[in-house]
């Protein structure tokens, strides 16, 4: 992502074409999939995860860029894990949240625009994926601005498609159809394919995939919160 100041007029007619306007009114270049990606480092109580972020889903990026610059991950609860499902934090007042108490609910108060990639991006094993409201009250997909989750899963059997397809045709009404080469990425690696298309999936992870396993099968409370805190220390833009 570039950001020009102090250009001459000329030059910024013959850019405003190749450019667009991210959400804090700033002039970006628009990069496409095949341009080098930013990656954060989240360093946790558990150990480090490093993501990678999507070009082509370019409203989450810079918001989780501008959100990872600011602090605002930092000291963060994996407030909700479930295990072979997923990680997820985002709530920025779990910093100081009590042993056991409810967390989970707070996000900054606005929302980002769906940019769901499917099949390009699924909910494979690691992918990383903006949490958000539900369906009912959300028929736009509309993400959190803030909370995100880390997929884990499982390795599917064939059966465990058969059901999948079954939940993606009642949720999206037959739109959303899982493809020969994301089966077998479900059944050799793992993921939540019952989430697909409908979730903004805006990166992935590129190092500790075994980190997330170990988050992944904590202790947790009836809330679906561990028993004991795993915290985001520190999140690093890195490249």
């Amino acid at each position: 992502m570039r950001h020009f100041t102090r250009i001459i007029p000329l030059l910024l007619l013959m850019l405003l074409p190749l450019c667009g306007w991210s959400q804090t009114d700033t002039l970006v270049v628009k990069t496409d999939s095949s341009a080098v990606r930013h990656q954060v480092l989240l360093r946790t109580t558990k150990g480090d995860i490093v993501v990678e972020l999507y070009n082509d889903t370019p409203l989450h990026r810079d918001n989780f860029l501008r959100l990872v610059r600011s602090g605002y991950y930092d000291g963060n609860l994996w407030h909700r894990v479930i295990a072979d499902f997923m990680i997820q934090t985002g709530d920025s007042t779990t910093r100081h949240a009590a042993p056991g108490a409810t967390v989970g609910e707070y996000d900054p108060p606005y929302t980002i625009p769906a940019e769901i990639r499917f099949p390009k991006y699924f909910h494979k094993r690691g992918a990383v994926a903006a949490a958000r409201q539900g369906d009912s009250e959300n028929p736009e997909r509309k993400s959190s601005s803030s909370q995100f989750y880390i997929v884990y899963g499982r390795v599917l059997t064939q059966g465990g498609l058969d059901w999948a397809q079954q939940q993606l045709d009642k949720r999206t009404g037959g739109k959303v159809q899982l493809t020969p080469e994301i089966k077998t990425y479900y059944q050799q690696r793992g993921g939540t394919p019952h989430l697909d298309g409908q979730y903004t999936v805006f990166g992935e992870v590129v190092k500790g995939l075994d980190v997330v396993g170990d988050i992944d099968y904590v202790e947790t409370d009836e809330h679906d919160r561990p028993t004991t805190d795993v915290r985001i220390i520190k999140a690093i833009v890195i490249r």
